[in-house]
């Protein structure tokens, strides 16, 4: 499959990912503060995982999770984008987004989200979009609500971890 055009915001590209970027998404993905609603933060291996993951959802879907990049630089300070996540029986597009812990607080995962939102709408033709966020994560809550999501429900994971289900239809944005 032709990779996918990338798309920009005011400050940043993103893109889809290559394997060219496993030390930069480490840097995000294997930061303990940055994983601390996972399990664990991520290993070399399970950080190329991701990537694998990545790509094969571009495959078979058109999307995934792009790399989050900087406009000017082009270096990648997170990832962001659209994956089918399995939720109380149905599969909805989720969107979702990692940002590098040395540039919280900027707003660029709500300039990343909105941005993968809107494509998620425009280009994909998804009528609706959610985000699964850990019910003590404040910081995600605020993301997905600064996009227009709103709290829809909570949902139990397979383990055994609560998730905020926020949503958004395209005739909500």
């Amino acid at each position: 499959m032709v990779p996918a055009p990338a798309f920009e915001t005011s400050r940043l590209r993103l893109r889809e990912m290559t394997t060219a970027d496993l030390d930069a998404l480490h840097r995000v993905l294997g930061d303990p503060e940055t994983m601390s609603f996972y399990d664990h933060p991520f290993s070399i291996d399970e950080t190329r995982r991701w990537i694998e993951w990545s790509l094969d959802n571009y495959e078979r879907h058109g999307f995934g999770l792009w790399a989050m990049t900087l406009k000017g630089s082009g270096e990648l300070i997170g990832d962001c984008g659209l994956t089918v996540q399995h939720v109380d029986g149905a599969d909805f597009v989720e969107v979702g987004w990692h940002t590098r812990r040395d540039l919280w607080g900027r707003g660029f995962a709500s300039e990343a989200a909105a941005a993968s939102r809107d494509r998620g709408f425009d280009d994909f033709g998804l009528d609706v979009l959610v985000s699964l966020v850990d019910t003590a994560n404040r910081a995600s809550c605020r993301v997905a609500e600064k996009i227009g999501m709103t709290l829809w429900k909570d949902t139990v994971r397979a383990d055994g971890d609560v998730r905020h289900v926020y949503r958004i239809r395209k005739d909500e944005r």
